[in-house]
């Protein structure tokens, strides 16, 4: 049972907490109401305040809170307070892009994939140092240096043990220290993917002039392209072998910044329009005639994460998005922008729009890519260049049907949805075949080591005998 009498906090006398719950709230927010309780539902909101404000009882009144309110009262307290909590969670701040990841659905296939490929890309980091170095091996005293950096948090010697398929330890009688190195099969893997990737020029250099084309200068900063050389399947010398080999293609010139250069298309043919990689979805579906045409002309193709809840207002406004028109990603905009002529009578849609391109060359950024992913922090140097003046985190985020982040390894790594089914490439190409390869050895770590051992002692004994 409520006492009839006042409450008494800190010496102000109020009336009954449960009728005048929303006073309470005004005269003791400098108390200790923090952020999160805003954020909370109002009928939890109520009970959580009623155990962290300090509050203090005397005499005749409250002893504690549990005591003497019942905890139905406490879980559910009257509608006029519900709506003023209600109302005071409205003014709450804007929520941050790292909670809105946190907030988002998950998709385990994706998590899964991403919680293997972490350890994959620590083993591509540590290959490249090994064939940078002439000698093709690496000291681990130099490795271990390197540990927080490559982010080895058991150490360099740790981490090689765990792949015994991969690396290799030996010590050096020479310079009487351990060095390491990679195994025979990781070479093999190694020289696969090099292979595919020179087999694939053409595809390269149609990438990199379609990655120009949707710039409005049609050229972009070389270190940017550094960033995501290995995403678009370049050979680790582009820059001699594609770039310097095609220079009726491309261009580098220098820029207003030091030690930086701009690499340039000079093959230009105003009449070439490249097709975006959506158009192929766009024909099959308007063959098929399994959507609405005008859903198909501007629509892109979505996959929401298994078990994610659609509302009805939800699906309502994608259909609403599909058949908005929008300037694709090779259209230049450049005279639209400064004249401000893009649709004058409703600026809304026009904003739409132009968000909606956003998302369109994210889309065949990604389509470009050999696995269809990259890191969310290596798109975001492109943004000046693309004209994108969003968030781009948080476009990926606003379109759960096109895109995927995962948090996996202390990085953001965006996924195109739809180029994946249960975690796997839909369509792999020569390049990703071999690095999946390399990721299989990952994912095999230790076992089969003794079997390796055991044939590494059969022919060590076999050449004795021989000799």
């Amino acid at each position: 049972m409520l006492s009839n009498g006042p409450l008494s906090l800190s010496g102000i006398q109020l009336p009954n907490p449960l009728m005048s719950l929303t006073a309470t709230l005004q005269g003791y927010l400098h108390f200790s109401l923090c952020k999160t309780l805003l954020r909370n539902p109002p009928l939890s909101l109520s009970r959580n305040l009623l155990w962290t404000l300090p509050l203090s009882f005397s005499g005749n009144h409250l002893g504690s809170p549990v005591s003497s309110l019942s905890r139905t009262q406490l879980r559910n307290p009257p509608f006029s307070a519900s709506k003023a909590l209600l109302n005071l969670t409205q003014t709450r701040t804007k929520i941050t892009s790292v909670q809105y990841v946190e907030t988002r659905h998950r998709d385990h296939s994706f998590e899964k994939f991403m919680h293997d490929y972490k350890h994959y890309l620590k083993v591509i980091k540590i290959q490249d140092l090994i064939l940078a170095n002439p000698d093709l091996h690496l000291s681990l005293s130099f490795l271990s240096k390197l540990s927080q950096k490559l982010h080895l948090n058991r150490g360099a010697p740790s981490f090689l043990r765990k792949f015994p398929h991969i690396f290799t330890i030996f010590y050096n009688q020479t310079l009487k220290e351990p060095f390491c190195k990679l195994t025979d099969t990781a070479m093999a893997i190694i020289r696969q993917e090099s292979e595919a990737i020179e087999a694939s020029e053409t595809l390269v250099i149609n990438r990199l002039r379609r990655l120009l084309l949707m710039s409005d200068t049609k050229s972009l900063p070389l270190r940017a392209i550094f960033k995501v050389w290995r995403e678009l399947g370049l050979p680790d010398n582009f820059e001699h072998s594609i770039i310097a080999k095609n220079p009726i293609i491309f261009s580098l010139i220098d820029a207003h910044e030091p030690n930086t250069h701009i690499l340039k298309l000079i093959d230009l043919d105003l009449n070439y329009t490249p097709e975006p990689a959506v158009d192929k979805w766009r024909v099959a579906n308007y063959r098929e005639k399994s959507m609405d045409e005008s859903e198909i002309r501007f629509g892109f193709k979505h996959g929401f994460p298994p078990g994610m809840k659609l509302s009805k207002e939800f699906r309502a406004r994608v259909r609403e998005w599909q058949k908005l028109p929008y300037w694709g990603p090779y259209e230049d905009i450049s005279e639209i922008r400064v004249n401000k002529r893009w649709n004058k009578g409703k600026p809304k849609a026009a904003i739409a729009g132009l968000e909606k391109r956003a998302v369109a060359i994210i889309h065949e950024f990604l389509s470009l890519t050999v696995e269809k992913m990259v890191e969310v922090e290596k798109i975001s140097h492109f943004r000046k260049w693309f004209r994108i003046d969003l968030n781009i985190r948080d476009l990926f985020l606003d379109h759960p049907g096109l895109f995927y982040i995962s948090t996996k390894g202390k990085v953001h790594t965006v996924f195109l949805r739809e180029a994946y089914e249960r975690g796997c490439l839909i369509e792999p190409n020569p390049v990703c075949i071999a690095r999946r390869k390399m990721l299989d050895l990952v994912l095999l770590g230790r076992r089969g080591s003794c079997m390796m051992d055991s044939q590494s002692k059969d022919l060590s004994t076999t050449a004795e005998v021989g000799s």
